[in-house]
């Protein structure tokens, strides 16, 4: 069967991200288009105090970062970190409108609870699973307490070709070969 996307998913810190931006550089220097985002851990004395989201051209901003409550119950919060939504939709729905003539791959690192509070977000990122022209390499959480309903039409697409990231797998290179082989498929290269 021939994908259209690729999401992987596995649990926290087993290596999604890693693996992305190593199929990334592989199909920029295959000379293939790619554009998107990743996240990436912000720590300060070796304490993790929040995420950056940071596009594929260098631009970083802030996602989330761990914040003591203060009774203000309009904040977007993910466990102890509270979500920038502005800073995040600042740079990300940018990269979700830009709309090409000629196909390329969207880097979406990651779909998660974090960015479910941009209604934005969302909405473009079903648009663009739906149209043509525009391959999505995503990452998802694994299924964990009250689904999440994008990560389930995503994790369900017969269109996404689906990859359980494992530290048994993770530096498996031709699982990393089968992935830059669907993506550059998809762009029919």
């Amino acid at each position: 069967m021939s994908y259209k996307h690729v999401a992987i998913t596995g649990p926290p810190g087993v290596g999604k991200t890693t693996l992305v931006q190593k199929i990334v550089k592989i199909l920029q220097d295959a000379g293939l288009p790619c554009s998107g985002f990743y996240t990436q851990e912000v720590r300060q004395g070796g304490k993790r105090i929040g995420f950056d989201v940071v596009t594929l051209d260098g631009k970083t901003g802030i996602l989330s970062r761990v914040k003591s409550q203060d009774g203000n119950r309009r904040e977007c919060r993910v466990g102890q970190y509270v979500v920038d939504v502005p800073a995040f939709e600042s740079l990300a729905l940018p990269l979700l409108r830009t709309q090409t003539s000629s196909p390329q791959i969207l880097v979406l690192d990651e779909i998660g609870k974090m960015e479910m509070f941009s209604q934005g977000f969302v909405t473009n990122v079903q648009r663009i699973l739906a149209q043509p022209g525009t391959t999505v390499l995503a990452t998802i959480p694994i299924p964990k307490g009250k689904p999440i309903p994008l990560v389930e039409q995503i994790r369900n697409n017969k269109n996404v070709f689906l990859v359980n990231l494992s530290k048994a797998n993770r530096d498996d290179e031709d699982l990393k070969e089968e992935i830059v082989k669907t993506l550059k498929s998809s762009l029919g290269k």
